[in-house]
């Protein structure tokens, strides 16, 4: 009986223990996924010193760049010492979806997939577009009407 008493108290002590310690869970990054000009004006707005720590990919401008992660900067500065604020972002700036062609992102990586969700609503949008014009042609054939033609009045 004493012997379940220690191993019940020593497990309530090591759960107490990593409960003030902590459970070591790493924090959301608030930069990730948003385009370098968003996020450094997001990092400026709150006093953050803002340095480009890598750069993938030549495609996009920077501003346009994503910020694949962002971490602090806790350094100080060689010239006097002084702690340095700041943020590092890290930039994916292939833009776009990777094809045999081209360079860009994989369908894999949330980027891509992002990427190649904006180019299907375009395409949807341009077939819809056409597929109106093409409606509004037949109608005017079934009229007995040319698009265009001098003279003719519409309805009648």
């Amino acid at each position: 009986m004493k012997k379940l008493i220690v191993v019940g108290t020593g497990a309530i002590g090591a759960l107490a223990l990593s409960t003030l310690l902590g459970g070591g869970v790493a924090a959301a990054d608030d930069y990730a996924g948003q385009t370098y000009a968003d996020a450094s004006s997001a990092a400026s707005d709150a006093g953050e010193t803002v340095t480009v720590a890598s750069r993938v990919g030549d495609k996009l401008s920077e501003d346009d760049c994503l910020v694949t992660r962002s971490q602090s900067t806790p350094f100080t500065s060689a010239i006097d010492g002084s702690s340095v604020d700041g943020i590092q972002f890290y930039l994916n700036c292939n833009g776009g979806v990777a094809s045999a062609t081209t360079p860009g992102n994989s369908l894999a990586s949330e980027a891509g997939r992002t990427a190649q969700a904006a180019i299907d609503e375009e395409e949807a949008k341009a077939e819809a577009e056409a597929a109106a014009a093409q409606s509004e042609q037949a109608e005017l054939e079934f009229a007995g009407e040319e698009p265009g033609v001098p003279g003719q009045v519409a309805g009648g």
